[in-house]
């Protein structure tokens, strides 16, 4: 009886192994996690004077701030780890006396809604913040307050 639990528990482990390298070598691309294009936009339709302020960081460091004047704006690319779970990128923006801070990227939330393309777009206007992964269709995510 212990030599078939043993056994059975060999060829488990066995089967498991093969899968995992199966299916590193048949998808590369996760061997180092995935590439999402974040981009956030100032969307603001008369702010000449006065820009969007974002600050950004990730728990790998800090990305600094940008003053984004109308239209301008901030992109980078993330890389996902391996497992895919614990990318995360935080970001604050101001503007005028509106402060508001918001997760730009996270796995569990973005992986799927970024689309094929893995394209995370935020365009940030005076009544809120909004998530395209096309650069064509936005929906509101939520206000300032």
């Amino acid at each position: 009886m212990m030599k078939i639990r043993i056994s059975l528990l060999l060829t488990l482990s066995l089967a498991i192994a093969l899968f995992v390298v199966f299916t590193l070598i048949s998808q590369p691309q996760h061997l180092n996690g995935m590439e999402y294009e974040v981009r956030v936009v100032n969307g603001f339709t008369d702010n000449s004077s006065l820009p969007l302020v974002i600050w950004c960081t990730s728990k790998d460091g800090d990305m600094g701030g940008r003053a984004l004047q109308e239209h301008d704006d901030f992109s980078w690319v993330v890389r996902t780890n391996f497992w895919g779970s614990s990318t995360h990128f935080f970001c604050t923006m101001k503007w005028d006396q509106k402060r508001k801070s918001f997760d730009a990227f996270k796995v569990p939330r973005d992986s799927y809604r970024c689309g094929l393309l893995r394209k995370c777009y935020w365009l940030v206007k005076e009544d809120g913040f909004y998530f395209s992964n096309d650069d064509v269709n936005w929906k509101k995510d939520f206000s300032w307050y």
